[in-house]
């Protein structure tokens, strides 16, 4: 819209003004076609889109899938790093660790809980029917019904089953007991009457600790952790990583709030990065700069939702990310500079007529042929690859 328009205004200045003076039309219609040979951006128009498919394809040959190029460029940015806990910096696989049953048999209130999440699809809920390690019979279950982030009731053999956190049975006006250990706490009531709780607990990802570590060398500001779980849980699993923020209790609009404060609060040519998993996570990856999502353990909804998808759940590959969104940005302003600095110098020359088409199409093909050879460095990812491992 502007580059355009001026050299070619230039081009014609230089064929017309000095011919009129000097009458040398030959002489000065031929440098302005040289001026306009010198101009053409083919080493920027090639080179730059060139550079991003580069990193695009660099990511991709190590388990990272980018969208597209504005998210590449969005990722290299991205100064402040927000992630769910579960099945993101842990594996997401719940095991019963304790039980505490009041009133009622541990093998009973663990098939009344088994029972109650027979159909939900939350980690938790996968976890208790695993621990009951029997085929449930969903004939003795009607009329579920699943408050997202908080637990689930239904009427098992007839009897009123609620399963779910401690705020989800105070709502219902019991006093749930609170664990000594540190875990997440499915509390159970039978018709009104507190039954106890089970304690689940989830495991850290072998490289999540590590990953903290790499998202911090490479230049990210600040890493939080959001997750419904209970503050003893996220401050257990908050100073085993070394995190530097984290927000519990939160359910899935919560988790929206605090991406809002974060954002009002981060700095103007930051970007905020949100990495999750769950279908609850979709708004909170799209509310995000840039959204992360687990493609292995990942819901479709995630995956859709978000900007770059993690093949392989390794929390330690959104560094590698970044390192390769930076390089392939570097690669882009090396092209820029290179490709402008070498088309001014020919076009001032071109504009007195001192540069012959020889040099017009250097500065045209050559400078392009050069450019496009320096883009293909975005490929390269040995070197990448090597820190991401240490």
């Amino acid at each position: 819209r502007v580059y355009t328009p001026a050299v070619v205004a230039i081009a014609l200045l230089t064929a017309i003004i000095p011919s009129l003076v000097t009458g040398e039309w030959h002489k000065w219609v031929y440098t302005a076609m040289t001026f306009l040979v010198i101009s053409c951006p083919c080493a920027l128009v090639i080179s730059v889109p060139l550079s991003f498919f580069g990193g695009i394809g660099c990511a991709s040959k190590q388990g990272v899938l980018v969208k597209g190029s504005n998210y590449l460029e969005a990722l290299s940015h991205a100064e402040i790093v927000v992630m769910d806990k579960t099945g993101t910096l842990t594996e997401g696989k719940f095991h019963v660790t304790q039980q505490n049953a009041v009133g009622i048999s541990e093998a009973e209130q663990l098939e009344l809980a088994a029972l109650a999440e027979s159909a939900s699809n939350h980690p938790i809920g996968q976890s208790l029917r695993e621990a009951y390690g029997k085929e449930l019979d969903t004939s003795r279950v009607q009329d579920i019904q699943e408050s997202a982030g908080h637990g689930v009731s239904a009427l098992v053999d007839g009897k009123k089953v609620l399963a779910g956190n401690a705020a989800y049975l105070q709502e219902a006006g019991l006093e749930p007991l609170v664990p000594r250990q540190t875990g997440t706490a499915v509390h159970v009531a039978v018709d009104g009457v507190y039954a106890g709780y089970l304690l689940i607990a989830d495991v850290v990802k072998p490289h999540s600790a590590a990953a903290i570590k790499g998202l911090k060398q490479a230049g990210v500001r600040k890493t939080v952790m959001l997750t419904g779980d209970a503050e003893p849980v996220a401050k257990a699993v908050s100073a085993e990583l070394g995190l530097d923020e984290y927000h519990a209790g939160l359910l899935p609009g919560d988790k929206v709030d605090q991406i809002e404060t974060l954002l009002a609060a981060k700095q103007p040519k930051e970007n905020l990065a949100f990495v999750g998993d769950g279908i609850n996570d979709a708004p909170v990856l799209s509310r995000a700069d840039v959204g992360i999502a687990m493609g292995a353990l990942g819901s479709d909804a995630a995956i859709e939702a978000a900007d770059v998808v993690l093949m392989d759940d390794d929390p330690a590959k959104i560094a590698l990310a970044m390192r390769i969104a930076r390089r392939t940005l570097r690669i882009v302003y090396q092209n820029i500079v290179f490709a402008l600095a070498i088309k001014f110098a020919c076009l001032v020359l071109g504009a007195l007529g001192l540069a012959s088409m020889w040099t017009a199409i250097f500065a045209d093909v050559g400078v392009m042929v050069l450019a496009v050879l320096n883009a293909t460095r975005a490929l390269y990812t040995k070197d990448l690859a090597k820190k991401n491992v240490q």
